[in-house]
């Protein structure tokens, strides 16, 4: 079975910079889109920027300018730097994997644990 594994989250100052990881584990065809999505204390789940396998980016509003996904494809990870953090961005952050195919199943979707970023002001 496919596994997200995220890394690089923490505690920051406000302005400060992180770089968050994410690596699919498991015998990988393809992946579709990769993502960032958080969830801050009560309030729902958000999407944070997505990138395709082509390379096609989507970012939500409230990071245009400052967060910048990349994705490496031969080694299913995909990035996320955020920079100028605000403590608005205080949030658990879980990658999402879109429409992951193996030589044994498909899942259309499949998600991380999620990683803690605290911005202080």
């Amino acid at each position: 079975q496919v596994q997200l594994v995220e890394s690089g989250g923490g505690l920051v100052q406000a302005g400060g910079s992180l770089r968050l990881s994410c690596a699919a584990s498991g015998t990988i065809f393809s992946i579709n889109a990769m993502g960032w999505y958080r969830q801050a204390p009560g309030k729902q789940r958000e999407l944070v920027a997505t990138i395709t396998s082509g390379g096609l980016t989507n970012y939500a509003d409230s990071v245009k300018g400052r967060f910048t996904i990349s994705r490496h494809n031969v080694k299913n990870t995909v990035y996320l730097e955020m920079n100028s953090l605000k403590p608005e961005d205080t949030a658990v952050y879980y990658c999402n994997a879109n429409d992951v195919r193996t030589v044994v199943r498909r899942d259309l979707e499949v998600w991380g644990q999620g990683t803690l970023v605290t911005v202080s002001s």
